[in-house]
């Protein structure tokens, strides 16, 4: 696939997702009141976690490596949660961020994987990765559980954008208007589950 088609694919939409987590990594290190570096590394990290594992598995090039965009968009965020106050920034805040972050890179992920040939079914599954994964490096470097572990609607949100787009996309839907459906679907469930602590049955014997 020309490469061409992929860096010109949805990049607002890319760039967007990656500065929402990377606000959610400056956020949990601001919890930590830590210094201005390890909020760089915290949204740096958060921010590109998840987008590099996918382009390692479906042999892309790593995108933050060749675009110098994305890291600073997340050094952009990081220093817009340095130089606000934490009252700016409210209880939830990382949480709906994290939610936006998470369906728009959804859709994005998913769509990459298709521009390098990956069948529909595993596409969807890197969508979810390349969403889930930057939360859960967040999440164990500031030493707090995993999102994916706690009970509320996550993952299934992400699986919703993804595959949403996927039936859009094979349906002929124009690209835009099918990541637009999606994205708004799986962010409604993800900010439905924030706010009504909406979640899965956990298993019992």
């Amino acid at each position: 696939m020309d490469i061409k088609v992929i860096e010109t694919a949805l990049p607002i939409l890319d760039l967007l997702a990656v500065f929402g987590f990377a606000l959610t990594g400056a956020l949990a290190a601001a919890r930590l009141r830590q210094t201005l570096v390890t909020f760089v590394f915290f949204a740096v990290v958060t921010g590109v976690g998840g987008g590099t594992l996918r382009d390692l598995l479906i042999g892309a090039p790593v995108f933050w490596v060749h675009d110098s965009r994305v890291v600073l968009v997340c050094i952009l965020a990081s220093l817009a949660v340095w130089l606000t106050p934490q009252r700016v920034w409210p209880g939830r805040a990382l949480e709906f961020l994290d939610g936006a972050g998470l369906v728009a890179y959804s859709v994005f992920g998913c769509w990459k994987a298709l521009t390098f040939d990956v069948a529909p079914v595993p596409a969807v599954v890197m969508g979810i990765v390349t969403a889930c994964m930057g939360g859960i490096i967040r999440d164990v470097l500031a030493g707090v559980p995993s999102i994916i572990l706690r009970p509320e609607l996550y993952v299934t949100a992400s699986a919703l954008a993804a595959a949403g787009f996927m039936t859009l996309h094979i349906l002929g839907v124009q690209l835009y208007f099918a990541a637009g459906i999606a994205v708004t679907a799986g962010f409604a469930l993800r900010a439905t589950a924030i706010v009504w602590k909406l979640g899965l049955p956990n298993y019992r014997k």
